[in-house]
C-alpha cells in the first residue's frame, strides 16, 4: 500500500512538472511572437522614398535615355578621328572583257582579285563635327537633368502617399473614438431600460447610432487600405500586402509664422537648381549649335584622303604563259595614293538652307519651352505661397473649433446622461466633434505637405537623393 501510494505521488509530481513545462513554452513561444509582431518594420518617409528610387521602374526608362545620350556625346568625339576602311573583292569575267592588269580587251574566262585598304580625314566641315559635340554634350546632360527631375517626382507622389497613410490612420482612430463613445452610450441605455429609467424605443436609436460609427470606421479602414496599397505600389513593393509607416513627430506649425515667404525669393532659388529647368536650359543651348551645324552644311568641305591597293590577276602571265603567283602580283601590283578632296555646295534643291531654317525654328521651340517651364514653376511657387499663408489661419481656427466643439460634445455627454437631451441632439454634437477633429487631421497635414514642397523649392534637402 504504501509502494502503492508512493508510485502515485511520483505520478503525479511528474504529471505537474510535465505541464508546467509545457506551460512554460507556450508562455514562450507567445511571447516570442509578441516580440516579433512588435519588432515589426516601420518605415519612414526617407525609407520609403530610398526604397522606391531603386525599384521603380519607371525611372529605369530614363536611365537608359541617359545611357543612350552618353553614347551618342561619345560618338560624336570619336566622329573627330580618322575613318580607316579595308576592302577585297573576287571577280569572275566571262567572254569578252577588259583586263583590269592591262586594259585591253580579251575573250576569255579570267578571275581576279582586288584589295585596298584606304584613310580618310576631314580637315575642314564648317565646323561641324565641333558644333556636334557641343550639341551632343548638352543633350546628354539634358538626360541626366530629366532623370533627376523623374526623381523628385517619384519622391512627392511617395511623400503624398505617406501622409495619405497617416490622414486615414488618424481618421480610423477617430472612428474608434466615436464608436466606443456610441457602444458606452448604447451600454447605458440598456441598464437604464433595465432600472425603468428609458424605454425600449431609446435602445433603437442608440443601436443606430452605434452601427453608423460600425460603418463609419469599416469605410475608414478600406480607405486605409487603398493609402497603404498605393504606397506599396509607388515603391514597388513586391510580395507585401501592408505596410507600417512610423509616424513622425509634428512640426510646430506656429515656428513659422514669423518668417516671411515670398514668391520671387523661393523662385529664385528653385530656377537655379530645378533640374526641369535646368534640362530645358541645355536644349535650347543644344538647338542654338544644331542652328551652327546646319549652317556648317553651307561651306566647302576639305578632306585629306590616301590609301593603297593591290590585286591578283589570272591574266597576268610570264614570257611561257603561266599565270605568276600570288604573291608576286600581290607584290608588284601594290600602289600607293594620297590627295585632298575639295566638295563645294551649290545646289541642292535648297535642301541644306532648309534645313537651317528647320534648325532655327526648333531653336525657337526650345527657348520657348524654357520660358514656359519657368512660367509654370512661378505660378506653381505662388499658388504654394498662397496656400501657406492660407493654412496657417486655417490651423489656428481648426484647432479652435476642434477645441469648441469637443467641449461642446462632453457637456452633451452629460446632459445626455441626465435625460436632458434625446439620442439626435447627442449624435449631432458627436458628429459636429467627428467632423472638426477631421478637417483639424486635414489641414495639418495639407500644412505639412505644403510646407515640405516650400522647403523642397527653397533648396532644403527634403528628400535623400543623391
Amino acid at each position: 500500500m504504501i509502494v502503492f501510494l508512493a508510485q502515485e505521488w511520483l505520478y503525479s509530481l511528474a504529471y505537474h512538472y510535465i505541464m508546467n513545462l509545457k506551460f512554460s513554452i507556450v508562455i514562450v513561444f507567445l511571447l516570442l511572437i509578441g516580440s516579433r509582431v512588435d519588432a515589426q518594420e516601420k518605415w519612414t518617409l526617407d525609407d520609403c522614398v530610398t526604397y522606391a528610387l531603386g525599384h521603380n521602374l519607371q525611372l529605369n526608362d530614363f536611365r537608359y535615355t541617359e545611357q543612350a545620350g552618353r553614347e551618342t556625346y561619345r560618338q560624336s568625339v570619336r566622329n573627330l578621328l580618322p575613318s580607316i576602311n579595308a576592302s577585297t573583292s573576287y571577280n569572275i569575267s566571262f567572254g569578252r572583257a577588259e583586263d583590269p592588269n592591262t586594259g585591253t580587251f580579251v575573250t576569255q574566262d579570267f578571275f581576279s582579285n582586288n584589295y585596298s585598304l584606304e584613310s580618310s580625314v576631314a580637315l575642314f566641315q564648317g565646323f561641324q563635327k565641333l558644333n556636334s559635340i557641343k550639341a551632343s554634350k548638352f543633350l546628354y546632360r539634358a538626360t541626366q537633368h530629366e532623370a533627376l527631375q523623374q526623381k523628385y517626382l517619384l519622391a512627392f507622389r511617395v511623400m503624398q502617399a505617406f501622409y495619405d497613410i497617416q490622414f486615414f490612420e488618424g481618421l480610423v482612430a477617430i472612428s474608434k473614438e466615436q464608436l466606443n463613445v456610441s457602444q458606452t452610450n448604447y451600454d447605458l441605455v440598456e441598464k437604464q431600460i433595465e432600472l425603468g429609467l428609458k424605454a425600449g424605443a431609446d435602445l433603437y436609436e442608440a443601436e443606430s447610432l452605434l452601427l453608423t460609427d460600425k460603418l463609419n470606421l469599416t469605410q475608414s479602414e478600406n480607405q486605409l487600405k487603398a493609402a497603404k496599397l498605393q504606397l506599396i505600389q509607388e515603391m514597388n513593393l513586391e510580395e507585401a500586402d501592408d505596410i507600417l509607416i512610423q509616424t513622425e513627430i509634428e512640426k510646430q506649425f506656429g515656428e513659422s509664422q514669423n518668417s516671411e515667404v515670398r514668391s520671387d525669393t523661393i523662385y529664385a532659388k528653385a530656377r537655379d537648381f530645378l533640374p526641369l529647368i535646368e534640362a530645358q536650359e541645355l536644349r535650347a543651348k543644344a538647338a542654338k549649335k544644331q542652328v551652327a551645324v546646319a549652317r556648317g552644311r553651307l561651306y566647302p568641305s576639305l578632306t585629306l584622303f590616301g590609301g593603297m591597293r593591290t590585286g591578283y590577276f589570272e591574266t597576268t602571265r610570264d614570257t611561257l604563259g603561266n599565270t605568276l603567283p600570288f604573291r608576286e602580283q600581290v607584290r608588284d601590283n601594290t600602289s600607293q595614293y594620297i590627295g585632298v578632296n575639295l566638295s563645294v555646295p551649290i545646289s541642292n534643291g535648297w535642301s541644306a538652307r532648309s534645313r537651317v531654317k528647320q534648325a532655327k525654328i526648333e531653336r525657337l521651340r526650345a527657348e520657348n519651352n524654357l520660358e514656359v517651364q519657368e512660367q509654370e514653376l512661378f505660378q506653381t511657387i505662388q499658388q504654394l505661397v498662397q496656400e501657406y499663408d492660407a493654412l496657417q489661419v486655417e490651423v489656428d481656427q481648426s484647432n479652435k473649433t476642434m477645441e469648441s466643439q469637443s467641449l461642446a460634445f462632453t457637456i452633451a455627454q452629460k446632459r445626455y446622461e441626465k435625460g436632458m437631451i434625446n439620442a439626435i441632439e447627442l449624435f449631432t454634437a458627436k458628429n459636429l466633434f467627428a467632423s472638426a477633429q477631421n478637417e483639424n487631421l486635414q489641414v495639418r497635414l495639407r500644412s505639412e505637405v505644403n510646407k515640405s514642397t516650400l522647403d523642397f523649392y527653397s533648396g532644403l534637402p527634403v528628400f535623400n537623393i543623391n
